[in-house]
Parts: C-alpha cells; structure tokens; sequence
C-alpha cells in the first residue's frame, strides 16, 4: 500500500476506512481524519450512489467494482477511478481494497470533447446538435405544464458585406461580438444557438405570449444597431427576426425551426431590423396548400420522402457515367406527388434547406455505394434551389457530404439555373469559386430557359451545361430546335464546357446529339429514374454498366 503510486483504502464490509495509503494522505490532506470514518465520506455526495454500486458489486461478484468519483481534497476535488476489490482477512471476514487513480486529466479532456461536440467553435454558443436538445426539452414540458415557449430564428443584415469586404478574421471577430451581445438581451432560462455563418436561433423558455416575443427582439435588434469596433474598423450590421411559438405555430421542431426561418424571410423582405411573428392566415396559401404543407412536415418526420436514381450515359458508347438524384414524396394513400408541387412549397416554407441536406448527403452516400459495387468511378448529379444557395452552411453542408461519404470532389456535380446566378451575381462568384477550389462541378441546369446574358459563363467557374428537353423534343425534325442545339453544343465546345442533354427518348434523338458532339444525355431512352435497390439488384447480377442492356428503357 505505501509503495503504489495511487490512493489505496482498506475498508471493512462496511466502507469504514481501516488503512489508508501515504498518498491518500497527500490528496485528501493530513488534517482530514481517515481511520473509522466512512469512505463514502471522502466523496462529493452526487457519486455516493456510484460508490454504493461498485462496493455491493465487490461483495456480491468475483470481479471487482469500479467508480469514476471526485474524491474531496485539500477542499477541492479530484477526479479518481475506484477500483474496488472483495477478500477475506484472516479472521475469514470479508474486507475491500479501493485503490484510486487520477484520471482529473482524462476527465478534463473528455469534457472539453464533449463541449466541443456541443458548442460552436467560434462563440462557443450550443451549436445545431445541442439546439435541437434544447428545443425537445422545451416541447416535452410545454406538454406537461401547457405553457408555449418561442423559437426566435434571425441573421445579420449586411454580414455578408463585411465578410467579403474585410476577410473572413474581421467577419469572426464580429460574430464573436455580436453572440455576446445577443447572449446579453436574453434571459438565463434561455437558449442561443449559431446555427451557420451568421444565422442564430434563440428558444425562449417558460409562457412567453407574442407580446413579449417582441419584446425580445426589439431588445435584441437595437443592441446589434450599436456600432461594432472590430480590429480598427467601426461597422454597422442589423438583424432581420422571425418568431415562431409553440404549438400555436407548430407542433415539432421541424415545423418550429421551419415557421420562424419563413417569418425571418418575411421581415427581411418587409424591411429588414423587425421582428416577424409567423401567422398562418398571412403566411400561408389556400387551404389545399395548407394542408399538404402539413403533410410534407409529416412526411419528413416519417421519412415518406425518396430518391430515385436517373443514369447519365456517354452518347456515344451508352457507358453509365453516372446518376442524377431525383427527390420524390411517396404519399400514403395518393401515391407519388409531382414535384412540380411540392418542390416550390418547400422552397417558400423552408423546408427545402432541411430536405437539400438530406438530398446532398444521401446521394453522396448512396454513388459511393454504386461505385463500389460497378468496380469503377461514377459521379452522383444533384440539383440546389435557389434558397439552398443562400443559406450560408450549404458549403459546410456539401463538405460534410464529400467528407462522409468518401467521394472525390470532381464525383460530385451541382446543378444550379441562370437565375440563381443572375439574381446575386456577386454571392455566386464567391460560393462557385469556393467549390471550385474543392474541384466540386456546377452544371447550369434548363440552359437557354432563362436569362440571355452569356457574360456568366465567363465569369463562373461552370463546367456542364444541361440542355433542357423543350430544344430536344423535336428533334431532329424541328429546324429550330437543331439550331439551337448546334449552337449550344459548339458554344460548350469552344469554352471546353461538358454538355447533357435531358429528355432524351427516341434513337433518333440520341443519333443526332452524339453525331453533332454532345456529351452526355439523359432520358426515357436510357434509362428511367429507378429506386437504388433497382440499381444495386442490376449492378449486382453482373449487368454491363451500359444502359441500353442494363436498365429498363
């Protein structure tokens, strides 16, 4: 006992202290009585019970009981692992032998881990994991007490502009300063979470009424009006807020998180540095949308929402050289929803951020998968809204997808409309060259559907134009649409621009764009979207990876 390195106790049956070590001594202080007092009196209350637990396991079983227990010394404590072993003295009366080891160290670094695993690494605020916690939390009392709380979504108006203008050291520094600003208008009971970039959303606990949700926020709106003094430079960002309370607003957190992010978008188009409340007479559509709002809300949270899998092939050799990832709402009872209809409900209620996610993720994962099973590299197509490429974590989003999933960046492809690009030219130039430093590729879907300025394409790091089926139905009998065509395919040709045609569904078709240089196509004729256990049966049964022999026209 005096010669280990680590506490040692003998303890009767009872957990009084007959001996204890010199380095028991040394932690827990020569002025502190040892002998025939209780070990448990050593030990902060809250680990008796752990204590309790190893000791009767000692007594009762052949291996010994172990307890991580904060043993009180010198008025602190300390972190030991107990290691509690039985034997009988040679009176035959049963005896234990605690030996303690410091694991303070180890302790330390597991809760800076768990910290991390929680907690936002630039404001140390909870982070998206521990926000959706707290949120569960607050939807489980608000059942049991029925008083509603409020989740408060909001963002910085003008952040981007700093960020872009001063470097991204500048643009921390001010979400640092701003977090501790936010985190000062609310009260302990609450939560602040960042969320991404410059996106924070607050749950408001206990019975809170719209009244003093507003309040809230105009305390928080008017402290980030302040001027910011961040590394020699005075900046004035707002912030644009919208509210959602529970249940009249919502009833999960999905729907919660969903409804404040469409109200914030309302107080940004309505003039920014306000507050919204989410109201569904003012928010919502007629009440067949309004009802299968509510049905998409359910069909994430019960996973009715689907892949489906389209084969993009050389036009000349038919090799599949890859998929498009197709989202579908398989709906109990009606059967598959077009996405004509609930792809744009999705964008105006905010669920497109969640669902992309998921798009981005599953479809990163499930290429993989093909690839390991055809033997070779194929690439996985995927399509981003126009919201999903405003929202500031879409780059986080996208690099946890490659991360996870093993792909390389050039296997995965995002299509994107002119529009997107028109719409804020400059945020686009920014987020494309991003993902093109992380050799991630951007198609330009519909092309020649929407804007007529060809400037972008010199501008943006594009590599694939899609050519949209309207040009490719008729072909290729319509003199109009074979112009445009050849035009589109000699353009991509001369900017060393990859093309795919959509739509395509007659040999006719296909003859005429591998004959005149396009690429890639797509279509009925190739193969039609199929589920991924389709694909993964076809590849498994050892079909050639060429479309016409190995999936259904």
């Amino acid at each position: 006992m005096e010669a280990a390195g680590d506490a040692v106790f003998r303890l009767d049956a009872q957990g009084i202290v007959l001996r204890a070590s010199r380095r028991s001594t040394e932690l827990i202080g020569p002025d502190v009585p040892l002998i025939g007092q209780p070990l448990a009196s050593l030990i902060l209350g809250a680990d008796q019970a752990s204590l309790d637990t190893a000791v009767s396991r000692a007594l009762e079983a052949t291996q010994p009981g172990k307890a991580n227990v904060r043993l009180k010394t010198h008025g602190s404590a300390l972190w030991v692992e107990l290691q509690i072993s039985s034997y009988s003295n040679a009176l035959g009366e049963p005896e234990l032998l605690a030996v303690g080891r410091d694991i303070s160290g180890q302790q330390a670094t597991e809760e800076r881990l768990r910290h991390m695993a929680t907690h936002d690494a630039l404001t140390s605020l909870p982070n998206r994991s521990l926000l959706s916690d707290r949120i569960r939390m607050a939807i489980a009392q608000s059942r049991r007490t029925g008083h509603g709380f409020a989740i408060v979504a909001l963002d910085l108006d003008g952040f981007k502009k700093v960020n872009d203008a001063l470097g991204h050291p500048v643009g921390d520094a001010l979400l640092r300063v701003a977090a501790m600003r936010l985190s000062d208008t609310l009260r302990d009971v609450d939560t602040l979470a960042r969320v991404g970039g410059d996106e924070f959303v607050a749950v408001l606990a206990g019975a809170v009424s719209e009244a003093e949700v507003q309040s809230i926020a105009r305390r928080m709106i008017a402290t980030m009006q302040l001027p910011f003094d961040i590394q020699g430079h005075t900046l004035y960002v707002g912030t644009s807020i919208g509210a959602a309370i529970f249940p009249e607003h919502g009833d999960s957190e999905v729907k919660l998180l969903a409804h404040a992010d469409t109200a914030m978008y309302r107080a940004k188009e309505t003039g920014k540095a306000r507050c919204v409340v989410y109201n569904k007479q003012k928010f919502t559509q007629p009440e067949h949308d309004v009802s299968m709002e509510a049905a998409m809300f359910q069909a994430v949270r019960d996973g009715e929402f689907l892949l489906h899998y389209q084969p993009i092939v050389d036009a000349r050799s038919r090799e599949i050289m890859g998929f498009e990832a197709l989202m579908r709402w398989s709906r109990p009872g009606i059967g598959m929803v077009p996405p004509t209809q609930f792809i744009p409900m999705a964008e105006s209620n905010g669920l497109i951020n969640l669902l992309g996610a998921w798009v981005l993720k599953a479809a990163c994962m499930q290429i993989r998968q093909f690839q390991e099973i055809a033997g070779r590299p194929l690439y996985v197509s995927v399509n981003v809204s126009p919201r999903q490429f405003r929202n500031d974590q879409f780059l986080d989003l996208m690099d946890e997808a490659i991360a996870l999933s093993g792909l390389k960046g050039h296997q995965l492809l995002l299509e994107i409309t002119e529009g997107i690009l028109m719409s804020d030219p400059e945020h686009a130039e920014t987020l494309l060259t991003e993902m093109a430093a992380r050799n991630v590729r951007i198609a330009i879907d519909d092309f020649g559907t929407g804007y007529s300025s060809l400037a972008y394409l010199k501008r943006f790091p594009i590599a694939t134009l899609k050519i949209d089926r309207t040009f490719i139905k008729d072909l290729p009998t319509s003199v109009k649409d074979a112009a445009i065509c050849n035009v589109v395919l000699s353009l991509a040709s001369h900017l060393n621009l990859s093309t795919v045609a959509e739509g395509v569904e007659n040999e006719e078709q296909l003859q005429y764009l591998a004959k005149h240089g396009c690429g890639l196509v797509q279509g009925y004729l190739t193969g039609r979207p199929l589920l991924p256990e389709e694909i993964i049966e076809l590849l498994k049964a050892g079909q050639p990876m060429r479309a016409a022999t190995a999936f259904p026209q």
